[in-house]
């Protein structure tokens, strides 16, 4: 979600508006996704990289992140949308922690949508944690390590539990992950869009799904192979 800060700037406005904004744009694009029956959404709302911000603005994003809970959480449950925030929590505030627990204990037993949030989230950081719990797991087990397997890793995963994404979009004109899901993302398609986040409607969503509908994905075989099992499928 890139673009809030531009947003802002170029309407002469206080950085916080676009984050605002972006807020708002997030409760459509959960709404679009419900509609659309996309059982997962996962968007990176602020990264381990984050918090090299000016204090004042992360201390208004956290801000904002609490209304956004308070708020939110209750029409989420009412709508079936389960939230979910996946990153490093011990360094939030206690009552922000709060907040989280209270609304994933509201929302946990939800199937219309699983919502990801990424706070104070990392690729690096989850592969990094996640291999220290597998490797721990693996030797209280007795087992060497010559039988370590990547699907062991990937089970201590924050998302271990659901499908690897099949589209990321990255909003803002910007053309990397930024450290966000790497593991998850290896065969995931890409799609980059100049609008800003603040400015993501559903026109650009189905823009989004438009291209991914005409991707061919080959998942390391070839293109005949993928035409064969469709013919044979049909």
């Amino acid at each position: 979600m890139d673009g809030n800060g531009r947003w802002a700037y170029r309407r002469h406005l206080p950085r916080v508006a676009g984050h605002r904004r972006g807020a708002e744009v997030v409760r459509e694009m959960v709404q679009r996704c419900v509609d659309l029956k996309i059982p997962h959404l996962t968007l990176f709302a602020f990264s381990t990289e984050n918090w090299r911000r000016p204090p004042l603005e992360v201390r208004l994003l956290m801000n904002l992140f609490r209304l956004l809970l308070r708020r939110e959480a209750r029409k989420l449950h009412e709508n079936g949308v389960r939230l979910r925030i996946i990153g490093e929590r011990s360094n939030l505030a206690a009552d922000l922690q709060t907040l989280i627990a209270e609304a994933e204990a509201l929302t946990a037993e939800n199937r219309r949508l699983t919502l990801n949030l990424a706070v104070n989230y990392g690729g690096r950081w989850d592969i990094t944690q996640a291999t220290k719990r597998a490797v721990a797991r693996h030797l209280e087990s007795g087992e060497s390590l010559d039988t370590f397997r990547e699907e062991d890793l990937a089970a201590e995963l924050c998302l271990a539990d659901s499908p690897e994404p099949d589209l990321l979009i990255r909003t803002g004109g910007e053309e990397r992950i930024s450290n966000f899901l790497i593991w998850q993302l290896a065969y995931t398609e890409f799609y980059f869009t100049d609008t800003l986040w603040p400015d993501f409607d559903g026109n650009a969503l189905e823009l989004a799904l438009k291209s991914f509908a005409h991707r061919q994905r080959r998942f390391g075989r070839t293109g005949d192979q993928i035409l064969d099992d469709a013919c044979a499928s049909d």
